[in-house]
């Protein structure tokens, strides 16, 4: 349900960090792990299934609008994520 704006005490400009801001240029690193990066957790944090599902609902599109900026390296198998690094 929406809410008036004079329920929130601050109000921050909605703002995505570049690729470059997020990630190490000679590192690679799954979905997973790009998720975590962009919401200041470290990359191998745990978390619960919940808690991932939503980090990716972020990650995915930002990945997208930001694909020129990536490379993909194939998974090791077939039950494995891939892996992404800086262009």
């Amino acid at each position: 349900m929406p809410r008036p704006k004079d329920d929130f005490d601050r109000l921050r400009p909605l703002e995505f960090r570049t690729p470059d801001e997020v990630l190490t240029a000679d590192e690679m690193y799954t979905i997973y792990e790009i998720a975590r990066l962009l919401q200041g957790l470290d990359a191998d944090r745990e978390l619960d299934v919940e808690t991932e599902d939503v980090l990716l609902d972020w990650a995915i599109p930002w990945m997208m609008v930001n694909a020129d900026s990536f490379v993909f390296g194939e998974p090791e198998a077939d039950d494995e994520p891939g892996y992404y690094g800086l262009a």
